[in-house]
C-alpha cells in the first residue's frame, strides 16, 4: 500500500514541477523572467485564474485553448507535465520496489542514515529527469540547448557524483581518493563530450557545414557527470537508434517532399533524443548494461 501511495504522491508532485518547468520553457527563449509576471495567456496577456493553472487537468478542461481569446495552447504543456509526473512516479515505484512494504519494516530493517541517503539519491534522480525533460522540449521546439541548464547541470552532476563517491548508476563504489574520483569523472566527461565533438568535426570535413551543435556536446558532458561514462554512452546509443527511427519515419512520411539535398539538410533535434536516452539510462541503465556485459561475455 505504501508503495502505491508513494508513487501517486511522487507523480502528483512531478505534475506540479512539470508545470513550473513549462513556465521556464515558455519564458527562457523570450528572455523573460520566470518569476514575474504571474502566469498569463501568451496571446492575449490575460492573467490565469487558479483553476487554469492546475497541471494537466486545466489543459484538458480548456480543450487546449485560451478561455478568452481561444488561442491554441501548445501540446508541449500537457506533455511536459505528464512526462515529469510519469518519470517521478517511476522513480518512486522503483525505490519502494527495493525496500520493505510497510513503515514499521522500514524502521526495523534500515538505519536512518541509509534511508536518508536513499531518499537523497531518489531526489537527485528526480532533479536529473526534470532537467532532461526540459532540455528535450527546448531542443524539439527551438533546436536549442541553453547553457542555463547544461552548464549548471554539469557542475551539479560533478558535485553529486563526488559526494556519492560514484555516479547515480553505481551502487558500489571503488575505494578511490577524492583526487582519483575527480580525475575519473573528468575523464568520463571529456570522452563523452569528445565523442560528439569528433562526429561534429568529421561531419564538417565531409559536408563543410555544421551538423551538430555545441549544446549536444555539453549535454553529453552533463550525462557523463551524472551517469558516468557507461551511462552516457548508453544514452548516446539509445539516442542514435531513436534518431535513426525518427529520420526513417520522416523520410517515408507522405508529407515529406524531397528536393535537392533535402534529407541532408533536415535538422533533427539530437538533444531531444539524447535527453530521452538519458532518461532511459538513468532509470534502467544498470540492468541494460549488466545484460549487455553478460551477452558480450565481458562479465
Amino acid at each position: 500500500m505504501i508503495r502505491i501511495l508513494g508513487t501517486v504522491f511522487a507523480g502528483l508532485v512531478g505534475l506540479a514541477f512539470g508545470s513550473f518547468l513549462n513556465v521556464c520553457l515558455s519564458r527562457w527563449p523570450a528572455g523573460e523572467s520566470i518569476v514575474k509576471p504571474r502566469s498569463h495567456c501568451r496571446n492575449c496577456g490575460r492573467s490565469l485564474t487558479w483553476w487554469e493553472n492546475v497541471p494537466l487537468m486545466s489543459w484538458l478542461v480548456l480543450r487546449g485553448h485560451c478561455r478568452t481569446c481561444h488561442a491554441r495552447i501548445s501540446w508541449r504543456y500537457p506533455l511536459v507535465e505528464l512526462g515529469v509526473g510519469a518519470l517521478w512516479a517511476i522513480i518512486a515505484w522503483q525505490f519502494f520496489a527495493h525496500g520493505p512494504e510497510t513503515p514499521p519494516d522500514i524502521l526495523v530493517s534500515y538505519s536512518p542514515l541509509f534511508l536518508l541517503q536513499t531518499v537523497i539519491n531518489v531526489g537527485w534522480m528526480m532533479v536529473l529527469t526534470w532537467m532532461l525533460v526540459g532540455l528535450a522540449a527546448l531542443d524539439a521546439e527551438h533546436l536549442w540547448l541553453p547553457d542555463i541548464m547544461t552548464l549548471p547541470g554539469i557542475v551539479l552532476g560533478i558535485v553529486v557524483s563526488l559526494v556519492r563517491g560514484g555516479s547515480l548508476l553505481e551502487t558500489s563504489f571503488p575505494p578511490l581518493s577524492a583526487l582519483n574520483q575527480l580525475l575519473r569523472l573528468a575523464f568520463s566527461i571529456v570522452i563523452a563530450a569528445g565523442l560528439v565533438l569528433l562526429i561534429r568535426w568529421i561531419y564538417w570535413l565531409v559536408r563543410r557545414r555544421e551538423g551538430i551543435g555545441l549544446g549536444d556536446a555539453k549535454l553529453m558532458a552533463m550525462l557523463a557527470a551524472w551517469l558516468g561514462l557507461p551511462g552516457a554512452l548508453l544514452a548516446f546509443a539509445i539516442s542514435v537508434i531513436f534518431g535513426a527511427a525518427f529520420g526513417i519515419v520522416l523520410v517515408l512520411s507522405p508529407s515529406f517532399r524531397p528536393t535537392e539535398d533535402t534529407s541532408a539538410l533536415t535538422k533533427l533535434p539530437l538533444g531531444t533524443f539524447l535527453s530521452i536516452g538519458g532518461m532511459i539510462s538513468s532509470l534502467w541503465g544498470e540492468p541494460i548494461l549488466a545484460t549487455y556485459m553478460r551477452w558480450s561475455g565481458l562479465s
